[in-house]
């Protein structure tokens, strides 16, 4: 006899690489479709999820009638808005409302195929967007019950301090709320590679920006010349620009924003940038979990906009298997 979650068939809105898609397969789910505006996620949510047929372009120009004839009964739909533009990341640069109002495909999917469940994940600075209330009122006139909690990726054994917004949407309960496993918090350390598999070069190079030395020197002061740490290399940061690695990673972004630095023999200290397989590992995307459409810049944008697999996976678990 099949499992209640053997039944269940998704799509995956603005699907990225992936990272939902993944977890909710771990959870049981069939991904009939993915949708997304950059081909190159295509790519790499074609290698993953062969099974599933990826459609790329704007979801405004879909066909959503011609979608619900192709796939039939759909009980959940995934989606991750356009975050950029409501994100801290982004600074004091323009906001763009055209590309926030994309959510609202989410309500125009959830009308078409009426599924059962709806899961949103976005930045926790959505819940500032203007139009946020609206959304949600959207949903709700469908028919649909909400909860809307932040979660932290770091809570579901994930070695990244991730906050994120979910939204879980019911059209029969009132849906749980989502209570992170009893884990062991992963940490850094736990991801890295400390040994000579990537190429190193010295921290003190004669071309080595004054502000990420200045950075580099705050770590050593604290952690002494022996010890290896962290430098946040690109971006803004409010914790003096270094991290232990014995903590949980800072919020992975779209940009290559981490160095690792260690001792050296020869040079002092030794430094590199954390490559695509760590911060995959960071993200919690297991080892089998392929990316490697695009050039590196692209695969680390692909990795910074995506969803963590462990998070999606538990969500999804509580909100179909324990909400039936």
């Amino acid at each position: 006899m099949k499992s209640v979650a053997t039944k269940i068939r998704a799509l995956d809105l603005f699907c990225g690489a992936g990272g939902s898609s993944w977890g909710a397969r771990e959870a049981g789910v069939e991904i009939v479709a993915a949708f997304d505006l950059w081909p190159l996620a295509g790519e790499a949510h074609d290698d993953n999820f062969p099974e599933a047929d990826f459609i790329s372009g704007r979801l405004e120009e879909q066909d959503v009638d011609a979608l619900t004839k192709k796939y039939g009964k759909i009980n959940l739909i995934l989606a991750s808005p356009e975050c950029t533009n409501h994100s801290p990341a982004k600074g004091n640069k323009p906001r763009c409302e055209q590309s926030k109002d994309t959510a609202f495909q989410v309500v125009r999917f959830a009308k078409a195929f009426k599924p059962r469940w709806v899961v949103i994940e976005n930045v926790v600075n959505m819940r500032k967007w203007t139009r946020y209330a609206e959304f949600k009122s959207a949903l709700e006139k469908l028919g649909y019950k909400l909860q809307e909690q932040i979660l932290n990726s770091a809570h579901f054994g994930v070695a990244q301090s991730r906050r994120r917004l979910f939204l879980t949407a019911d059209l029969k309960h009132q849906p749980p709320k989502i209570i992170p496993p009893n884990r062991t918090v992963s940490k850094v350390a736990d991801i890295v590679d400390l040994n000579g598999t990537y190429k190193w070069s010295p921290l003190r190079a004669p071309k080595r920006a004054t502000a990420t030395l200045e950075r580099a020197e705050r770590g050593i002061a604290v952690m002494g010349a022996d010890k290896p740490f962290l430098l946040v290399y690109y971006g803004s940061d409010g914790g003096g620009g270094w991290q232990k690695l014995n903590r949980p990673l800072r919020t992975i972004t779209t940009v290559d924003r981490f160095a690792l630095v260690k001792p050296d023999n020869e040079h002092g200290h030794v430094m590199r940038m954390l490559q695509v397989p760590e911060l995959q590992a960071a993200m919690g995307m297991p080892v089998k979990m392929k990316l490697e459409a695009g050039t590196r810049r692209d695969r680390i944008k692909m990795i910074g906009n995506a969803v963590c697999p462990p998070v999606m996976r538990y969500v999804v678990k509580q909100l179909t298997l324990e909400n039936a």
